[in-house]
């Protein structure tokens, strides 16, 4: 990993890197690409990237537009404007505390105000005056971007207004990755069908404007115009020659990632091999919220790996991909490894994983005895022999609050304290898709008022462990679930989709959060509560277990079903419980996890 820099412009060290990224730049707050710029490897941050003028920003600087007094960096949390552009500030800006003059960080990189006309503009054919007062929203003559707050300029003839950085957006341009003819400023509406309308060199499409030769068809997009990329890059960690820009439209396949490409790769000239631009500098060592294991990035992946394990498409044997070393056949596309909401965007190479005691919920005192760290006060003796037949409503677990039943089971000799064997050896840390940061297993409040908490994707209410991660919580059924997900109720594995409009297939009813288990294969979908509905399950209506069932297709016609504890017509395609000696016929929602005369065994979960 590259060697870290202090800066001011952020509270933790900043790594340079030469990956291209589109994003935003938390020091200017542009969308735009990166390439070459800094990014913050802490925990604490979720991809932080800045660009390079952005990461090297003063403390400290003497402005032309300010020479009164310096200008300090500043962490801004008004509503007030920037004294050079008129943009509304937010975060970092320089300012003076004397005169309360603020300036947000690109305007702090320009030397000079804009001046207060510009006889002949390059973006328009008539003079332009800059207004010095506040501004309704307008499109801008030149992105058709909205121009609101201070310092506009407007054209007096036509009433057109402009953004300040748009009135230098020259009509022609001589580019370093298309040297053999000029390129011309177009409105992409403009431009005929069969016409590229997207950067070749980012991938962006353009809301309005695009430069476009007409003669070879290549179009680039206003921010890369100014901002080429560079013609070569040495990075020898990724491949070991020089790379050289191959800026035209192309069909390829990334050397890196197996995947197709179809334009403006990278190519060293020596050897043949081709990458994305994306691809180059990945990171080495990752985790991600689709498996327990960090892994790594390899050249050729080999033989023994077939699918990608976020995507569950196919991967190509001969390139690159990410792969586990302790789990012999999982590999990873780049692409998917890289996704926001898969990746926490740190970097792990050089630094040592989680130990065993990082995630070790207990201590182990003999062959039937632990020290939970829920429970530090008294050891926990295991118990699987004495175990609960009978109706009891009262010992439950204190980590998933269901009743023991069954199950083996820890508890304290000392006070009422027993948890489920599964239950005690949950991780304290561990991954899961919701969330691209690790989740941490917490034990609640100590004031058992404020120990309430609903489960983000169950909705059940539960005072039992949850699993924390940012502000998702998840209860430890809901938390230990994983990919892929061999449910007894379906005959394929299930995979984490985020779907708006799915109907649960166990209960038929429409899913409030757009969270869902999917079966890639058929038209299944089932959410978070009913995964978790356990096998069998006791009810003080029987002295026998009741079992799960996963709906009846051979419905006879005309026959109504009714739940024996509700007592309403119900659909028997829906899962239910039944009692097999008694005919017992319960709806599966209505033995809820809160309900007071329902006891759930959770010895036999139904995946």
């Amino acid at each position: 990993m590259e060697r870290s820099m202090d800066s001011a412009i952020h509270k933790h060290p900043l790594y340079h890197s030469s990956r291209f990224i589109n994003g935003r730049c938390r020091g200017c707050k542009q969308i735009s690409p990166i390439h070459g710029g800094y990014r913050c490897n802490d925990s604490d941050c979720n991809h932080i990237w800045y660009h390079k003028e952005c990461a090297e920003s003063l403390p400290e600087i003497n402005h032309p537009s300010h020479s009164e007094h310096p200008l300090c960096l500043f962490d801004y949390r008004g509503s007030g404007t920037c004294a050079f552009c008129g943009a509304f500030l937010f975060g970092l800006t320089y300012h003076c505390s004397i005169c309360d003059y603020h300036m947000d960080i690109a305007c702090a990189r320009k030397l000079l105000p804009p001046l207060v006309a510009i006889e002949h503009p390059k973006c328009h054919n008539h003079s332009l005056v800059l207004l010095e007062k506040q501004v309704k929203k307008y499109p801008c003559g030149v992105c058709k971007k909205t121009v609101f707050g201070k310092y506009p300029y407007v054209c007096l003839e036509c009433d057109v207004y402009f953004h300040v950085d748009c009135i230098n957006i020259s009509r022609e341009v001589n580019h370093p990755c298309h040297p053999v003819h000029t390129l011309e400023l177009f409105k992409t509406e403009l431009l005929p069908d069969d016409a590229q309308k997207t950067c070749l060199l980012c991938g962006e499409g353009s809301d309005h404007l695009i430069y476009h030769c007409s003669i070879c068809n290549f179009s680039i997009c206003v921010y890369c115009a100014v901002n080429p990329p560079p013609l070569a890059i040495e990075h020898l960690k990724t491949h070991n020659h020089m790379l050289t820009l191959l800026p035209r439209r192309v069909e390829f396949i990334c050397n890196a990632c197996g995947m197709k490409g179809d334009r403006c790769p990278y190519i060293c000239l020596e050897c043949g091999y081709l990458i994305h631009r994306e691809c180059i500098d990945l990171p080495r060592v990752i985790n991600i919220n689709r498996h327990d294991h960090r892994i790594s990035l390899t050249r050729h992946l080999g033989p023994q790996y077939s699918k990608c394990g976020v995507c569950r498409q196919n991967v190509n044997r001969y390139y690159g991909g990410y792969s586990c070393s302790l789990c012999p056949n999982y590999t990873v596309h780049p692409q998917c490894a890289m996704r926001d909401d898969v990746w926490d965007g740190i970097e792990l190479e050089g630094t040592p994983g989680d130990t065993d005691e990082d995630v070790a919920p207990f201590q182990v005192v003999d062959d039937n005895t632990i020290r939970h760290f829920s429970h530090e006060k008294h050891n926990l003796m295991l118990n699987k022999n004495d175990v609960i037949t009978h109706y009891d409503e009262i010992t439950r677990c204190q980590a998933c609050v269901l009743p023991l039943l069954s199950d083996p089971s820890y508890s304290c000799g000392q006070c009422n304290y027993v948890l489920h064997e599964t239950c005690a050896n949950l991780p304290r840390k561990k991954r899961h898709v919701f969330n691209n940061k690790p989740f941490t297993l917490h034990i609640g409040d100590k004031d058992s008022s404020k120990n309430w908490f609903e489960c983000d994707a169950c909705r059940t209410v539960s005072n039992g462990f949850r699993y924390v991660s940012g502000d998702w919580i998840l209860d430890v059924r809901c938390g230990s679930i994983s990919e892929p997900l061999l449910h007894d109720g379906h005959s394929h594995p299930l995979y984490y989709y985020k779907k708006q409009g799915k109907s649960c297939s166990s209960c038929h009813n429409k899913m409030v959060k757009p969270r869902v288990l999917c079966c890639d294969t058929c038209d299944f979908d089932l959410d978070f509560y009913c995964a978790n509905l356990p096998k069998t399950v006791k009810h003080s209506c029987d002295e026998h277990p009741l079992s799960l069932c996963h709906g009846e297709n051979d419905v006879i016609q005309h026959n109504k079903y009714w739940c024996d504890i509700c007592e309403t017509e119900t659909d028997p395609k829906k899962w239910f419980y039944t009692c097999y000696d008694c005919g017992w016929f319960l709806t599966a929602r209505v033995l809820d996890r809160s309900a007071t005369n329902a006891i759930l065994d959770v010895k036999n979960p139904s995946f």
